[in-house]
């Protein structure tokens, strides 16, 4: 028997009950769907952890005091990591002053940033703030002193609702400050909105916010490139246990240690995700093995007058095994398709990514799925005895 034959009376047993295979067709598609669309929303979220890590800057270095450890950093620390000489992996280095909590007022306005950081001009490029109108306060500015403030969005909005801040002073802890730019928007990072913050030169907020010459809270440093992020951090470690005879005086936080283990988590979450939706499938598996079977019972006078005039086992076998297979393979398309359209959509707040690996496995499981589970129909069909096929009732 060719072929093309096998094909056609596999199709027309199908077509023969349209519901009973639909609804095969139907498990089938949920199993794909799911395996798509759950492998999606698990590729979705590693991207937004990984995008929500590189908002914070690239190749960063984060440099704190150790808990419970009386070493307090200084300006002259952060100069000695921005020595070429010493640490020659490090491209920038930016001494912060956090001094959260702060009020600032504009008239009738008052509103407390969630991050007013004092920091030089580099932080902002550390951290990747772009100007969205007028400038970054310049080195200059940290020098003189000068007491300027770049506003988030978030803060311009609530402070000159309607108006351009440029220009314009607010009073911070009573001291007047000029804004002399706006950043542009940020969005979430997850934890807080980066938008929500207020820059301004280190020296200006150590003297009317923080207090005349107290210490910084932290120092961010930039690795020139990934490749020697760890070796900028190698070079930052033994400037500091020099400096503050201390190797646990301080702690330096590696971005790239971050990311890996935000990845790792994600994997896990994402494999979870996949061996789930493979249950569905394996479900709709059962399912196709089901119909089989029902199908073989149904059609045993069937099988018997075909093996009667001729038909060999190896003509059942591969009769009932197409048939399950096209089932699947129809499963498997539809599968496909609203797998594809689902994660076009948010789900639980995360945009699915979809990844190519995962629909062409989901469609080739869906196959083979039906290729394994209508063997033992297929097989117990092809062995039936002519004599007895055609004597059931």
């Amino acid at each position: 028997m060719s072929g093309r034959e096998i094909l056609r009376i596999a199709l027309a047993g199908v077509a023969a009950n349209k519901l009973r295979s639909g609804l095969t067709i139907l498990g089938m598609t949920i199993g794909v769907s799911a395996v798509i669309i759950l492998v999606a929303v698990g590729n979705g979220s590693r991207n937004e952890v990984a995008s929500r890590i590189n908002s914070l800057g690239s190749n960063v270095l984060l440099v704190q005091a150790g808990f419970g450890s009386d070493v307090q950093l200084t300006q002259r620390d952060a100069d000695a990591l921005a020595d070429e000489f010493n640490a020659p992996d490090v491209l920038r280095v930016s001494p912060v002053v956090n001094a959260s909590g702060t009020t600032f007022v504009n008239g009738q306005e008052t509103y407390e940033p969630s991050s007013v950081v004092g920091t030089v001009p580099a932080y902002a490029q550390t951290r990747s703030y772009d100007v969205l109108s007028g400038a970054m306060f310049t080195a200059e500015d940290v020098r003189r002193h000068r007491r300027v403030v770049v506003l988030g969005p978030t803060v311009a909005q609530s402070l000159f609702p309607g108006a351009d801040p440029v220009g314009q002073s607010v009073r911070v802890n009573g001291s007047s400050f000029q804004v002399v730019g706006v950043t542009e928007v940020k969005g979430s990072n997850g934890q807080q909105d980066q938008d929500d913050i207020a820059l301004a030169p280190i020296t200006a907020v150590q003297d009317a916010v923080t207090g005349y010459g107290s210490g910084i809270n932290s120092i961010t440093v930039e690795a020139k490139s990934g490749e020697v992020l760890d070796a900028a951090q190698t070079e930052v470690t033994s400037i500091l246990t020099q400096r503050t005879r201390s190797a646990d005086g301080f702690q330096v936080i590696n971005q790239s240690s971050i990311r890996e283990v935000a990845t790792a988590s994600t994997d896990v979450f994402t494999t979870l995700l996949g061996a789930v939706a493979a249950i569905s499938m394996l479900v709709g598996g059962i399912g196709v093995m089901n119909i089989m079977l029902v199908s073989v019972t149904e059609r045993t006078r069937e099988i018997g007058i075909r093996k009667a005039i001729g038909a060999r086992r190896a003509d059942i076998l591969a009769q009932f095994l197409t048939e399950a297979v096209v089932i699947s393979a129809f499963g498997g398309l539809t599968g496909v398709l609203v797998g594809i359209v689902g994660s076009q959509f948010q789900i639980a707040g995360v945009q699915p990514a979809i990844a190519a690996y995962s629909v062409a496995l989901a469609f080739g499981a869906s196959v083979l799925s039906g290729l394994f589970f209508g063997t033992y129909p297929a097989g117990r069909a092809a062995r039936m005895r002519p004599i007895e096929a055609l004597r059931f009732e």
